[in-house]
């Protein structure tokens, strides 16, 4: 998920400007005995909430200061890596959701399962609380995240007199009622859908009650075999031969960046994130007014499909000298106050089921009300194998797509490879 996070947070950024504060606070080895160091993301967390958290903080704790450094994700893993491994790690940090997992097996970092009712427990959302707990213990802390919902320009639904669809089946009529209403213009797609937008397939994955792998303790089984993966996928096939879309079919969303296809006028949907709504309007301004949103909708009527929440963690180092004051540090961040500051950022936020200040954008709305039934990846520690490099489930899509292998074959071949993966072969 380090990938997503990095687009994820810089289009968050478009909004807010994040600067470092400096301090001092107790005893992190990194400056003074009185520093407290925090590392969080470039664009992460609005200036206006860390400057005034940072003060309150400093504030109920005398004698300390918050050494506030902002980390670019370029590079990242490796300084992570490195810090955490060192005698003198910040005492907070921010990491990707999916590289969680692997921190928490190698045991640097500290055990909050104690601490979980004080940072927010009661409100995280499963998908969340799952990419930071690890062999029944909980290393990470939810920070944010956002997720995908369907983009849609308003006026060319309503030329064609469709509302929003409440269903797979409405989708599909709704996607055959644009196709007819610009029979004329070759150019025009319904929707857009590049062939591995895997982010997308798994929300019709887990729609059918399937998933990529089972979790039994810290074991992972690969489950992409499974009838409900296949039906899955095979809508995710229907979905593309309905819409006749043009995407390609051996590469993923940003292979071209869908958003820029978006903007130039000719497609009806997207299934996106909401900043992709700025990308388009790049092309043609006038994508903003004309872009509304709705939640990926799922089998039965009124439904929506479960989406990944990509985002960040939270984790306070096993080898941070300051654990109680960093674990003070997340409790003040996890109330109401500094929450409702990341709604109004944009972001779904980690500790409170609160997002009506979405409502005000569609879009955002769309996003908060998809979010309710956000779920994530495994939580292996070798996720990241499957991600990096032939990532084996856009290798499955393209071939299956293509007609290269039967929906057997393809998933067959993919589970197998994930199944390694997993293993950590």
């Amino acid at each position: 998920m380090k990938r997503w996070t990095k687009v994820a947070v810089s289009a968050v950024a478009a909004a807010l400007t994040v600067s470092g504060c400096a301090g001092s606070g107790s005893g992190s080895g990194q400056g003074s005995s009185k520093e407290l160091v925090v590392w969080l993301m470039s664009g992460s967390a609005p200036t206006t909430l860390t400057d005034e958290m940072h003060k309150e903080f400093e504030a109920a704790h005398p004698g300390v200061k918050v050494k506030y450094e902002i980390q670019q994700w370029t590079g990242i893993q490796d300084k992570l890596n490195t810090a955490l491994a060192g005698t003198n790690p910040p005492d907070v940090l921010e990491i990707g959701n999916t590289q969680s997992p692997k921190f928490a097996e190698q045991k640097v970092l500290t055990d909050l399962t104690a601490d979980a009712a004080g940072l927010g427990g009661a409100n995280w959302s499963e998908g969340l609380k799952a990419s930071g707990t690890w062999d029944g213990k909980q290393f990470a802390v939810p920070f944010y995240a956002a997720n995908r919902l369907v983009l849609y320009r308003k006026d060319l639904f309503e030329k064609a007199g469709i509302t929003p669809p409440s269903s797979q089946a409405e989708w599909l009529t709704a996607i055959e009622k644009l196709k007819a209403a610009h029979k004329d213009d070759p150019e025009f797609q319904p929707l857009y859908l590049a062939g591995q937008n895997w982010y997308t397939l798994l929300s019709f994955i887990w729609g059918e009650g399937g998933d990529v792998a089972k979790q039994e303790g810290t074991k992972f089984t690969a489950t992409l075999n499974t009838p409900e993966a296949k039906a899955g996928l095979e809508f995710y096939k229907k979905l593309v031969e309905v819409s006749g879309t043009k995407a390609p079919k051996d590469a993923d969303e940003e292979k071209p960046p869908q958003a820029g296809v978006y903007g130039k006028g000719k497609v009806g949907m997207i299934v996106g994130l909401p900043w992709e709504v700025a990308t388009a309007a790049k092309e043609n301004p006038e994508m903003t007014k004309l872009t509304s949103g709705f939640p990926i909708p799922g089998k039965a009527p009124g439904s929506t499909t479960p989406v990944f929440q990509g985002g960040s963690n939270l984790a306070i180092p096993a080898g941070s000298k300051n654990a109680d004051l960093a674990k003070d540090y997340l409790k003040l961040l996890a109330t109401e106050k500094y929450q409702q500051q990341l709604v109004k950022a944009g972001m779904i936020p980690g500790s409170t089921k609160d997002t009506s200040a979405l409502n005000s954008d569609p879009v955002s709305a769309a996003m908060a009300k998809a979010a309710v039934n956000g779920k994530a990846v495994p939580a292996s520690p070798n996720w990241g194998s499957v991600e990096a490099g032939a990532n084996p489930i856009k290798t499955m899509m393209t071939a299956y797509l293509t007609g290269a292998k039967t929906l057997d074959q393809a998933t067959a071949d993919a589970n197998t490879a994930i199944q390694q993966a997993l293993a950590g072969k």
